[in-house]
């Protein structure tokens, strides 16, 4: 396929940490504007004060080539810059990370892993595509390192891969969240939503009571808890008003409520990871989550294990979440938390 015969309309997404991002704005936005007047392409970056930050490149395929190779060889710049004063003998390739719907990842790697061996070959770059996809989202992250011109080169194959077998369904969009700790949604779904430590957030993390804990096994990679954060909330005994008349089936949430029992059913086959080696996981749920917790024996013909746990409706929230963190982490094999 020539390049001419590329020339339609696509959009790239790429993730970049906020240095990253910093370095492609430039001073007073000099450089993404001239990188917009010479590729063509519309470059748009994502708002809001996150670690991470979406940069959609949209145009023509030789706009969007134009924009890559003058991002690619910014970044080598920077590298350049950042070694004069380095001891470093040898030189870090230029990483760029691009978001693609996990529904393209399959034409992406090609059976038994020959599409992405085949651009690897012949541009010369690293290609890696995530196993899990990113939190909330239905796409996965592709990471491409090499040297600017074998980036470039990659970028084009990879255009070619997308154009050839565009996305199944609908796709739910990565979009990075500020760094917080997570909330926990009805139905244990968590989500890394801003959690300030005041008691109309500690409610809300408290309003939505998580299902049974195995009803969490998604696809996706849950963000690695700022479980101190979460653990003060839980711990602050700050006097909040009763959200039993809003809430049914989870009577007057208060402060001073004496404590309360929650039960979770697990099938037996992850209660090996809740346990932990001679029990270290429970323990360390029980000491960050300051709750009781009991597991039943197996009852004889039984598929699941009962799980008791007592304390206040912080307590168990804490509690559920770690069981479900340590689920989720088990079930799309991420190892261990």
């Amino acid at each position: 396929m020539t390049e001419s015969g590329l020339n339609v309309t696509l959009t790239i997404r790429l993730l970049m940490h906020g240095k990253e991002v910093g370095s492609i704005i430039g001073k007073k936005g000099e450089t993404v504007k001239k990188m917009r007047e010479e590729s063509g392409a519309r470059i748009n970056i994502s708002e809001g004060n996150c670690p991470e930050r979406i940069v959609t490149i949209t145009g023509p395929t030789d706009a969007i080539f134009k924009a890559f190779a003058m991002i690619a060889f910014k970044f080598e710049e920077d590298i350049d810059n950042s070694m004069t004063n380095s001891t470093a003998t040898s030189k870090p390739p230029v990483t760029l990370r691009l978001v693609v719907p996990a529904s393209q990842c399959g034409s992406l790697i090609g059976k038994g892993g020959s599409k992405i061996k085949e651009i690897r070959e012949s541009t010369g770059a690293q290609v890696q595509v995530a196993g899990d996809m990113l939190p909330n989202s239905t796409e996965r992250a592709v990471t491409i390192s090499g040297m600017p011109d074998a980036i470039i080169q990659c970028v084009k194959q990879i255009c070619v891969v997308m154009l050839e077998s565009p996305p199944k369904g609908a796709t739910i969009p990565y979009r990075p969240k500020p760094a917080s700790a997570p909330v926990i949604f009805a139905g244990g779904q968590v989500r890394a939503d801003p959690l300030s430590a005041s008691a109309a957030n500690l409610s809300l993390l408290l309003q939505h009571q998580p299902l049974p804990a195995y009803t969490i096994q998604g696809q996706y990679a849950i963000p690695h808890p700022d479980l101190t954060k979460l653990h003060q909330l839980a711990m602050q005994h700050t006097p909040f008003t009763p959200l039993g008349q809003t809430t049914p089936g989870f009577p007057g949430l208060d402060a001073n409520n004496p404590a309360s029992t929650h039960e979770l059913a697990i099938p037996n086959d992850l209660i090996g990871c809740i346990i932990g080696r001679q029990g270290s996981k429970i323990n360390e749920i029980r000491q960050m989550s300051g709750a009781q917790i009991k597991i039943a024996n197996a009852a004889e013909g039984s598929t699941e294990r009962q799980i008791t746990i007592t304390g206040s409706p912080a307590n168990i929230s804490l509690a559920q979440y770690l069981i479900n963190a340590r689920l989720t982490s088990e079930v799309s094999g991420m190892g261990p938390l």
